[in-house]
């Protein structure tokens, strides 16, 4: 008895463990299409860049242009003098 149990779980096991790899098979398709397509929005915006600023000197595209070394939190525009 307790080694039908045993098989029977084990098979069960099995069964969810390939039902999960074929899920995540059939889905990477979708999720490789969205990382291509981010890919190519993010390099015509290059692209694009590059275009716009082919007549300044010093300037590499895609780098980014604050060059502090330090993190900084982003600003959001509001003021607040209870920090200050």
């Amino acid at each position: 008895m307790v080694l039908s149990f045993s098989l029977d779980t084990f098979v069960l096991h099995s069964a969810l463990k390939e039902e999960k790899y074929a899920a995540r098979r059939a889905i990477l398709p979708v999720l490789q299409a969205e990382e291509d397509e981010r890919f190519v929005k993010e390099w015509k915006s290059y692209l694009e860049e590059a275009r716009i600023m082919k007549n300044v000197p010093g300037w590499k595209v895609g780098e980014n242009v604050y060059h502090s070394g330090r993190w900084m939190p982003p600003a959001t525009g509001e003021i607040r003098p209870d920090i200050w």
